[in-house]
């Protein structure tokens, strides 16, 4: 089940508001917890049982971590290791056994297996639950519906935002839904739900049909990878905000993913603005515990290097995505060296097309079906083919220019807009109204369409 559906819409959730709202307080955390393990179990009704049982086992880890103090260290590695291993074997187990036998000349055969959705985000959540607990930052969790919540909490379990649990722990045991927090939550909501559909979903198909290769054009390569910048951005970016609105509808508040990350001057501060809630977490679990930035320069490049190989090899089992985290890094270090002191001599417009163009190749490596796809479409953006124009021309048309110009100019901030409208009630009251009749025109569109799940599913 995803957000953008009629069933999610038009069932799902009014069923859901209509029993959240009617019971006592007392009841409301198990009213949504039965909801969460639903919401999963709607498209995952096998793997539901993973889910659950990593809560029951890390529930039980979180008290023998805390209580049993000789036994700490052993009870806590012994959860890591549970954790990683359970992601190991469905994310990655097929594709280290592929290297290997290519490697070593091998013939070893495993089954095809299916890879859970939202695993590595609810693997990440309750890893930092447990990791808490042993530093002594949290207390166990004493009741288990409690930690269950946390973590199949449905606004986020799918794709994020990664919520840390001190981040929500009292909100679990003691929160108050105000009819304001409903309404902040309802209008975040509907932007998020015309992110996705209005932008992500009318780009895609333009997107595809680039990255397919069957109109080759320096020009559609590089519209192709704009056009993906754009779709990925809106794409989880829009669940994020449908996320974060639900979470205040049910009071709870999430931490934010997204802060206008193409407005970047340079990359790192590109990584301070996209996918905040992961880069935080391997920031906090793994490149502060590595040493960071205080064991002198090499480590600290050695640091970058490990963050962001594991960084995209989180994305998925594919050496797209190891380069595409390792290229990051690479080019973190450069800026590290000495490339951000000449940055901050240029004028902010080049800083502006150098964070992008960086930006964009690095998608290519993320959208493409191979790594040898990905250099081919890379090399197809800077070396001119037969049929340029002509095929360019081809493909485009209007509607997809007005999906172009519209993800372009609202990927960008405009603080005097938002001041205009945030001046008085009034105008406040207009803009969710037209937000309203934007959402509205979203849900046709959504009606009208197919399937189509969010980009972040896969990982």
């Amino acid at each position: 089940m995803v957000f953008s559906s009629s069933l999610f819409l038009f069932v799902f959730l009014p069923v859901l508001f209509f029993f959240y709202f009617l019971v006592k307080d007392r009841h409301k955390n198990m009213i949504l917890l039965v909801a969460s393990i639903f919401f999963y179990a709607w498209g995952e009704p096998k793997n539901v049982l993973l889910m659950l049982l990593s809560i029951l086992i890390n529930f039980v880890f979180g008290f023998l971590v805390e209580k049993a103090w000789k036994l700490k260290h052993l009870f806590f590695v012994s959860a890591v290791i549970y954790n990683i291993g359970m992601l190991f074997i469905f994310k990655y187990l097929n594709f280290f056994i592929d290297i290997i036998n290519k490697i070593a000349g091998m013939k070893i055969q495993i089954s095809e297996i299916a890879l859970p959705i939202g695993i590595s985000f609810y693997t990440f959540q309750v890893m930092s639950y447990i990791i808490d607990v042993y530093c002594g930052k949290i207390k166990a969790q004493k009741k288990l519906e409690n930690l269950a919540l946390y973590v199949a909490l449905f606004p986020q379990l799918i794709a994020g935002p990664i919520v840390r649990y001190v981040d929500i722990e009292k909100q679990i045991i003691r929160r108050t839904t105000t009819w304001g927090n409903v309404r902040i939550g309802v209008v975040r909501f509907m932007a998020g739900f015309s992110k996705k559909v209005l932008i992500a979903d009318q780009l895609a198909s333009l997107v595809d049909i680039c990255f397919g290769g069957a109109y080759p054009s320096v020009y559609i390569n590089w519209i192709g990878a704009v056009a993906y910048t754009l779709q990925i951005y809106f794409d989880f970016s829009g669940y994020s905000d449908m996320a974060i609105g639900l979470g205040k509808i049910f009071g709870f508040d999430f931490p934010e993913n997204f802060n206008y990350p193409y407005i970047s001057e340079s990359v790192q501060e590109f990584w301070r603005r996209w996918h905040i809630t992961l880069s935080s977490w391997f920031r906090d679990y793994v490149y502060i515990p590595l040493g960071g930035s205080r064991c002198g320069k090499r480590r600290t490049y050695i640091n970058y290097i490990i963050v962001f190989f594991m960084t995209g090899l989180w994305h998925g089992a594919s050496f797209n995505f190891i380069i595409w985290g390792l290229f990051y890094g690479v080019v973190l270090i450069v800026e590290r060296i000495g490339w951000n002191k000449i940055l901050e001599k240029l004028p902010c417009v080049v800083r502006h097309i150098y964070t992008l163009l960086v930006i964009m190749i690095g998608w290519v490596f993320f959208r493409a079906d191979s790594l040898a796809s990905a250099v081919l479409y890379i090399k197809g953006m800077f070396r001119i083919a037969g049929k340029d124009i002509a095929n360019f021309w081809y493909i485009m048309d209007r509607q997809i220019w007005f999906f172009l110009i519209v993800g372009i100019v609202l990927s960008i901030p405009h603080p005097q807009v938002s001041a205009f409208f945030e001046k008085n009630a009034l105008r406040k009251t207009a803009q969710e109204i037209l937000l309203a009749l934007v959402f509205i025109i979203a849900i046709c569109y959504m009606v009208g369409s197919g399937y189509s799940p969010f980009l972040y599913f896969r990982f």
